[in-house]
């Protein structure tokens, strides 16, 4: 991860609050707060409009090397799970807009 970022950063991998992912396949907030089959662009939006400067990169979830995923780097709001469900009730809020 690059120093040039302000403020302390989480990394985000969709998995993360995914609600189709089981926390063995690294799910990290409880399956209420999660959404199913977040997307990267759906991350920055939220991320976006919470005021936390997304950053995309290249990485992929390591316990699904073979995906072509990639993770967003966010500023920390409080805990690293608070920020998590966070983004994911933005995407909520941004799902229900469509």
């Amino acid at each position: 991860m690059s120093r040039d970022y302000q403020g302390e950063r989480v990394v985000v991998y969709p998995n993360y609050i995914d609600s189709k992912k089981s926390r063995k396949m690294g799910r990290k907030i409880s399956f209420a707060d999660a959404v199913p089959n977040p997307k990267i662009e759906e991350i920055v939006e939220a991320a976006e409009n919470l005021g936390l400067e997304p950053r995309i990169e290249d990485s992929k979830y390591p316990r699904e090397w073979w995906s072509g995923d990639k993770r967003v780097v966010v500023l920390k709001r409080g805990s690293k799970l608070n920020t998590l469900r966070l983004i994911a009730r933005e995407i909520k809020r941004l799902r229900e807009k469509y």
